[in-house]
């Protein structure tokens, strides 16, 4: 079982202000905030930006994404939008992905440092 899942950034206060609206859509509060990593979640931390701990910059991993599940379609949309005005860039927009499942709506972007993020839902409308 996953207890959290952290990715690197080589500016903590360019994550601060890119994930604390990204975030709110999916409903996870900021829940560590230190001088080397910023966390959130619905109580413990379940998702956090940390500092590379050897001081060389950070970089995304190739293939490695993260997934916020969402409750309805409008959030999916909404978590991409807030996303692409905080500084985040698209890599897919809202939309059914069939493939995965007849209901499966999703929107993937990268943020700032190039960390991949995904919104799904399963809601069927």
């Amino acid at each position: 079982m996953l207890h959290h899942v952290s990715l690197g950034t080589s500016d903590i206060d360019r994550a601060r202000r890119f994930y604390d609206p990204v975030m709110a859509v999916p409903e996870l509060r900021r829940t560590l905030d230190v001088a080397e990593a910023v966390g959130y979640g619905t109580g413990t931390t379940m998702f956090s930006l940390n500092l590379p701990a050897d001081g060389a910059p950070a970089s995304a991993g190739n293939g490695t994404h993260v997934a916020f599940e969402v409750e309805y379609r409008a959030m999916v949309d909404q978590f991409y939008a807030v996303a692409l005005t905080q500084g985040g860039s698209g890599n897919g927009p809202p939309g059914l992905r069939p493939e995965y499942d007849a209901h499966y709506y999703a929107a993937f972007v990268r943020d700032p440092d190039g960390n991949k993020i995904e919104a799904p839902t399963f809601a069927a409308g």
